[in-house]
C-alpha cells in the first residue's frame, strides 16, 4: 500500500464518517418528539424496550445517539434499569443496519450514478429549508450520499491488499482469528465508530482482501470496541450512566465471548467450504453481525433480572453524595428535550431539600443552626451545578421553545437558593422568637409561621405530577395579611414599651425573612409549569396557571422585569452566599 492508497484510505474513512454523522443528526432533527415518543414504548415492556432500541438505532444510525438518550430516560425516572438494558440490547441489533446498507447498495451500484446526485439535492433542500423539516431531511440525504462516497474509497483502496499482507496465512494460525478480533477492536476504538469499522470489514471482504471467517473476527472485534464509548461516556457520568455503560460491556464482552469460540469452531468448516460460489461474502458478513448481535440477546435475556439486581448495588457512592447531581449527565446535553427534563428532575429533588430545610427553620433552636447551615450550603452548591448545566444546554441548537423554557429554570432555581439563604438567617434569629414575652405577638409570630408552613406543603414540587399553585396563591394572600398585622402589633409594642427599639427592629426582620420565605415558596410553584414542554405539559394545567398572568400583592426586587433573557443566568449569581 503506498502513500496514495493510504490517502484515499483517511478519505474515505473521514468521508464515511462525515456522511454518519450528517445522516444522524438530520434524522434526529427531522424526526423531532417521534423520537422521544418512539423510546417511551419502552416503558410497557422489556420486549417493547429491545424493539423500540433496535428500530430506532436503524432509523437514526446511531447506538450511541440511542444510548444517551436512554441515560436521559432512566435519569428522568421514565425507564427503570431493566427497561433501559432492554433498550441497550436492541440498540445491538439495530447497529447492523449499516452492515446491511453497505452490503445491498454499496457494493451493487454506481456509486457516481446516485450518490453524487442525491448529495447535491440534499444541499439544494437544507439551503432552501431554514429550520423546517425537510432542510434536515436534506442533511440526511447529503450524508447518505457521502455515506457511499466514502465507502467507493474504501473498496478501491483495499484491492489487491492481499496481496501484500498474507491475511489467510495469519487467520490459520493458532492465535490469528484471535488477532484480528483484537485488531477490529483497535480499530473501533480509534475512530470510535462501530459502523466505520464494519464498513472497512466489507470493503476488505469485497475486494477479496480477507477470507469470511477472518472478517467474521473483524466483525467480532468492532462489536467489543464499541464497549470503550460507553466506558469513555461513563466518566464522570450519574450512576445511572455508569450502570448502563457496565451493562453494555457486559453485553458484548459475554456475547463476543461467545461469538469468538463459535467462531473458532466453525473457522476449518467455513474456510474450506464453497459458500462464497453461492453466496456474497458481503451479504454473508452483514447476515453475521445480526445472527451474533441476536444470539446475544438470547444468551443475555435470561440473565437480565441478576445483571440489573448486581448493577443497582453499584455506583452509590456519589448518590449518596448529597451535593453532587443526581440527574444531570453531560452525555444528554446534545438531546435538549432530555436535558430539560434532566434539570427538572433535579429541581424537583432541590425542591425537597429546601422545603424540608425551610420547615425545619421555623421550628429551629441554637442546636439546629449548624446542620441548616450545612444544608443551606448543600443546596446552593446544587443550584451552581444546575445553572453550569443550563449554560452548556444553551450552547447547544435549541428549538424556540427549549430556548423560551430555559431561562425559566434558572428563575426557579434562583427561588430554591433564596429559601435555603432565608431558611438559614430565620435559623439564625430562633432566640429573638423565643425571647418575645408579648402574648399577643408571640400569638402572631406563631400564625405567620403556620402560613409559611401551609405555603411550604402546597408548593412542594413532585417527580410525578404537577399541582395547581391556586392553593398557594390563596396562602399567599392570607400571608401578607397577616404579615401586615404583625408588623403594625410590633411597632405598637415598641411606641408603648413593651419592646426595646433594638429588640422590635431584630423581630421585624426575622418577621420579614419568615414572609418572604413564603413569598418565594409561592413563585416557585408559580412558575414550575413553564419548565415543561407544552405538548408534554398536564391537562390540570390551565390558562390561569401561565405565570405572566399571575401577580403578587408585593414586588420582588430580586427579580428582573421584562421578557426573560434566552441566556441563562452565570452559575455564580445563582448562588446566594
Amino acid at each position: 500500500m503506498d502513500l496514495s492508497n493510504i490517502g484515499d484510505l483517511i478519505g474515505g474513512i473521514g468521508l464515511f464518517l462525515l456522511g454518519m454523522q450528517l445522516m444522524t443528526n438530520g434524522l434526529k432533527r427531522a424526526a423531532g418528539h417521534s423520537l422521544r415518543k418512539a423510546l417511551e414504548a419502552a416503558t410497557r415492556s422489556r420486549f417493547r424496550g429491545l424493539i423500540s432500541g433496535a428500530a430506532i438505532t436503524a432509523l437514526v444510525q446511531s447506538s450511541t445517539a440511542v444510548t444517551v438518550a436512554t441515560i436521559g430516560f432512566v435519569n428522568a425516572g421514565l425507564l427503570n434499569l431493566g427497561q433501559s438494558i432492554a433498550v441497550i440490547y436492541g440498540c445491538n441489533i439495530g447497529s447492523t443496519m449499516t452492515g446491511w446498507l453497505v452490503a445491498t447498495i454499496g457494493f451493487n451500484f454506481n456509486i457516481s450514478a446516485f450518490a453524487l446526485p442525491i448529495i447535491g439535492i440534499g444541499m439544494i433542500m437544507r439551503l432552501i429549508g431554514g429550520e423546517k423539516r425537510y432542510a434536515h431531511l436534506g442533511t440526511t440525504l447529503t450524508g447518505f450520499g457521502l455515506f457511499f462516497v466514502g465507502l467507493s474509497f474504501l473498496k478501491d483502496t483495499f484491492s489487491g491488499l492481499e496481496n501484500s499482507i498474507p491475511f489467510e496465512a495469519i487467520s490459520q494460525t493458532s492465535y490469528g482469528l484471535a488477532l484480528f478480533v483484537l485488531a477490529g477492536f483497535i480499530l473501533t476504538v480509534l475512530i470510535q465508530s462501530s459502523g466505520a469499522a464494519m464498513a472497512i470489514t466489507l470493503s476488505l471482504a469485497a475486494s477479496g482482501a480477507i477470507p469470511l471467517a477472518t472478517a467474521g473476527a473483524l466483525v467480532i472485534g468492532a462489536n467489543l470496541g464499541t464497549t470503550s464509548t460507553a466506558a469513555l461516556s461513563a466518566i464522570g457520568a450519574t450512576s445511572n450512566a455508569k450502570r448502563i455503560a457496565c451493562a453494555h460491556v457486559f453485553f458484548n464482552l459475554i456475547t463476543g465471548a461467545a461469538g469468538l469460540l463459535l467462531l473458532i469452531s466453525l473457522s476449518s468448516i467455513i474456510n474450506g467450504s464453497n459458500l462464497t460460489r453461492y453466496f456474497d461474502l458481503v451479504i454473508l458478513l452483514a447476515l453475521f453481525h445480526t445472527l451474533f448481535n441476536v444470539a446475544g440477546v438470547l444468551i443475555m435475556w435470561p440473565l437480565t433480572n441478576p445483571m440489573v439486581a448486581f448493577l443497582e448495588k453499584r455506583f452509590r457512592r456519589g448518590d449518596e453524595d448529597l451535593a453532587k447531581p443526581r440527574y444531570l449527565d453531560n452525555n444528554i446535553l446534545e438531546t435538549p428535550l432530555l436535558a430539560i427534563e434532566a434539570m427538572t428532575r433535579e429541581l424537583s429533588r432541590v425542591s425537597r431539600m429546601a422545603t424540608s430545610l425551610a420547615k425545619q427553620s421555623l421550628d429551629a433552636d441554637l442546636s439546629d443552626r449548624t446542620p441548616i447551615r450545612a444544608q443551606s450550603l448543600i443546596i446552593n452548591q446544587l443550584i451552581v451545578e444546575v445553572g453550569k448545566f443550563s449554560q452548556k444546554l444553551g450552547q447547544q441548537p435549541l428549538s424556540e421553545e427549549i430556548s423560551q423554557i430555559l431561562p425559566n429554570t434558572m428563575r426557579v432555581a434562583r427561588y430554591f437558593n433564596e429559601i435555603a439563604r432565608l431558611s438559614n438567617l430565620i435559623a439564625e434569629y430562633c432566640e429573638r422568637f423565643e425571647q418575645v414575652s408579648d402574648s399577643n405577638t408571640q400569638k402572631d409570630i406563631y400564625e405567620l409561621k403556620d402560613i409559611t408552613r401551609k405555603i411550604l406543603d402546597a408548593a412542594a414540587i413532585d417527580d410525578d405530577s404537577y399541582t395547581s399553585s391556586d392553593k398557594s396563591r390563596l396562602l399567599l394572600h392570607e400571608l401578607e395579611k397577616t404579615y401586615h398585622k404583625i408588623k403594625l402589633h410590633v411597632l405598637d409594642a415598641m411606641i408603648d414599651g413593651r419592646l426595646s427599639p433594638d429588640e422590635g427592629t431584630d423581630l421585624l426582620d426575622s418577621l420579614s425573612h419568615v414572609h418572604r420565605l413564603g413569598q418565594q415558596a409561592e413563585k416557585s410553584t408559580r412558575y414550575w409549569s413553564s419548565l415543561t414542554p407544552i405538548e408534554h405539559r398536564s391537562p390540570i394545567i390551565n390558562q390561569s396557571d401561565a405565570p405572566e398572568q399571575r401577580k403578587t400583592s408585593e414586588p420582588d426586587h430580586h427579580e428582573t422585569t421584562g421578557e426573560a433573557k434566552k441566556v441563562p443566568l452565570p452559575p455564580e449569581e445563582l448562588a446566594v452566599n
